[in-house]
């Protein structure tokens, strides 16, 4: 996974619990680096392992802390750094949901070792569609449940987004339901 995420990570944790708390939340997932680069790739353990940490140091459930990383990668690091490719994803929420599948391909220009997941969207009605989400690594429908949930906000349109099925249960992939 791209530093950027991590790198969003850091942010985050440092603008809401201090740098004290980042240095111990990096220390206890085993990450050594110094500086985390948003354009350098580091192994998906990385991020997971940061989110175990943070989760055991807040005393919050993971589940929570990818739902909150999520949400504020869409809000702060998306509209930060990638602010004309949100944009090009839609003038709201239903129109970027719609266009989601063919996001990453405009990352992959920027990100070219990059491993993006793959969207499908159907059930499309008025207020409501499914996002099903491909990827190979497991265990971040949360972190996916959070940007949903963040593009709601991006967009300011309360979303109500459940999981139909998920890997975790044996599916083939996750699918959300994401309604506003």
């Amino acid at each position: 996974m791209y530093g950027i995420v991590n790198k969003a990570i850091q942010v985050l944790l440092t603008e809401n619990y201090g740098l004290e708390s980042w240095e111990e939340i990096k220390k206890r997932s085993g990450v050594s680096v110094d500086a985390i680069l948003s354009n350098e790739p580091y192994p998906d353990r990385t991020t997971f392992d940061l989110a175990i940490a943070t989760s055991e140091y807040l005393k919050i459930d993971l589940k929570d802390v990818l739902i909150s990383f999520g949400e504020y990668w869409v809000i702060k690091t998306g509209q930060e750094s990638y602010r004309s490719l949100m944009k090009a994803g839609g003038d709201n929420l239903k129109e970027f949901l719609i266009n989601l599948p063919n996001f990453h391909s405009r990352l992959m220009l920027i990100y070219p070792n990059l491993t993006p997941p793959e969207f499908k969207i159907s059930n499309i009605e008025n207020a409501a569609l499914y996002v099903h989400y491909f990827s190979i690594r497991n265990g971040l429908h949360y972190f996916m449940f959070g940007l949903l949930q963040g593009l709601g906000k991006l967009y300011k349109k309360p979303t109500e987004i459940s999981i139909i099925e998920s890997k975790s249960d044996g599916a083939d992939h996750d699918v959300f339901c994401v309604k506003w």
